[in-house]
């Protein structure tokens, strides 16, 4: 039987149609266990591919006949090998095209919904880090929110509707992932934002994104309005888009809070935090639709794979949000933290303009899951 590639958008497709998949991970133990790709219904056998140089005979009987299966590495190659052994046992079977690295790097466009004067915004879902980033788009401009380092995405999607990218934004310096942002900006001579608290040590122009600040975006009066609030990071910045949508960045999730230690300060920004979700966002009208830079898990995923979900529900069900003693809220966000991110100090040197790593390099910084939630 012929070995049959599988792009990484038709994988993002099953897992948020939540079909049934069974998964043959052939890279090591430890990989398999930090970061895997993740579906409702899927299934999973993890074996490094080098215990199988000999033959494949011995997982036979762990390969199902009854569901697809697809196989998967790294980068591509050890898969096609292992993918092929298993066709030449008369398995069905096909291969991830660029592995894990490609899956780390898919972006899927969903369609948020309307602004009130007929613009929209669009959400990019990377299933395989867990990053959210946006466009709004009104009358032929666009800007884009928390933009991913895979630049040409968001180019050619804003071509292929016709808009203009004007304006480009990072609700703050991430440490996670590199942002597109400067790249955008510069590619396509839009004006790039980030909050100057978090700028301080960045080696490139930009405008100061601060409390208060409005941009337009077309001519239909869509306002990104800039609301200053500290804790993830000391410049964090949220964007009430048009009085309908919350941009939360790293600040809230919908099943979390973020994480106020990736600049090593987590002590000094414990009150930020708390003052931001607690007062800030208490002061804002419950009916808008948060819309996060990350998620943490599937389920907060909604059946169109958008995440998305009312400032008032997270009050009521967000742990995070509804923590009264403050001393246990300083424990949740200092104490117990998951690991940090792979290369974080990497990342936000990058993002600062301080190194200027390749392109392999940057992919390799990039790998693995998204840590940027308390939990």
């Amino acid at each position: 039987m012929a070995v049959k590639p599988m792009t990484s958008k038709e994988v993002a497709k099953k897992v948020m149609n939540k079909e049934p998949f069974f998964i043959l991970d052939v890279r090591n133990e430890g990989d398999f266990a930090d970061w895997k790709i993740e579906g409702e219904n899927f299934d999973y056998f993890n074996i490094p591919y080098f215990e199988l140089l000999d033959g494949v005979e011995v997982i036979m009987d762990k390969i199902p006949t009854d569901k697809e299966v697809l196989v998967v590495c790294a980068k591509e190659g050890s898969s096609v090998m292992i993918a092929e052994f298993l066709s030449e046992a008369g398995l069905s079977v096909s291969y991830l095209v660029g592995g894990m690295k490609a899956w780390s790097e898919h972006l899927e466009p969903i369609n948020i919904g309307n602004l009130k004067d007929g613009g929209e915004i669009y959400q990019f879902v990377r299933l395989g880090k867990g990053c959210l980033s946006y466009m709004v788009v009104s009358n032929g401009e666009a800007a884009i929110i928390d933009s991913t380092r895979m630049t040409n995405v968001y180019i050619d999607f804003a071509n292929s509707i016709n808009a203009k990218i004007t304006h480009v934004f990072d609700t703050h310096l991430h440490a996670d992932h590199i942002s597109g942002g400067r790249v955008i900006a510069e590619m396509t001579h839009a004006t790039y934002w980030l909050p100057p608290k978090d700028a301080a040590e960045v080696t490139f122009e930009y405008r100061a994104l601060e409390d208060g600040t409005e941009v337009t975006i077309g001519t239909t009066a869509i306002n990104i309005h800039a609301l200053y609030s500290p804790g993830h990071t000391i410049g964090s910045t949220t964007f009430v888009v048009d009085d309908q949508y919350l941009l939360s960045g790293d600040t809230l999730f919908i099943d979390s809070i973020g994480r106020p230690d990736l600049a090593g300060l987590a002590e000094d920004w414990v009150a930020d935090l708390r003052e931001s979700l607690y007062k800030r966002y208490r002061e804002l009208s419950e009916e808008l639709v948060v819309l996060p830079a990350h998620f943490m898990i599937l389920e907060e995923l909604n059946e169109d794979g958008s995440v998305a979900e009312k400032l008032g529900t997270l009050f009521a069900k967000n742990h995070g949000l509804n923590i009264e003693d403050e001393e246990v809220f300083r424990k949740l966000v200092t104490e117990n933290l998951p690991p940090q991110p792979n290369a974080y100090q990497e990342i936000r040197e990058t993002n600062m303009g301080k190194i200027n790593p390749d392109e392999e390099k940057q992919r390799e910084m990039e790998i693995g899951p998204n840590r940027c939630a308390v939990r």
